[in-house]
């Protein structure tokens, strides 16, 4: 079984994968990810923090929807490590 990694939300705010409506989602589930990789943007009243990764591996899966609400510490993603 790999080993993984939770990255969890920064703020409470509005998760969204992509930079804006037409836009590519930064990554999508099965991607390989880099430290630093940006995975998604919270937005707290109109100022956008990106979500990135802190870990290295494969994006195994969002734990929330692209425009959920978030809370702070709340499971945005899950990577395999290994």
């Amino acid at each position: 079984m790999p080993a993984t990694h939770e990255v969890l939300s920064p703020l409470p705010g509005t998760f969204y994968r992509r930079s804006a409506p037409d836009a590519p989602p930064f990554k999508a589930e099965g991607d390989t990810v880099a430290v630093g990789d940006v995975l998604g943007l919270v937005e707290v009243m109109k100022q956008f923090s990106e979500v990135t990764a802190d870990a290295a591996g494969r994006l195994a899966r969002f734990a929330v929807e692209n425009g959920e609400p978030v809370d702070p510490g709340q499971l945005l993603a899950v990577i395999e490590t290994d």
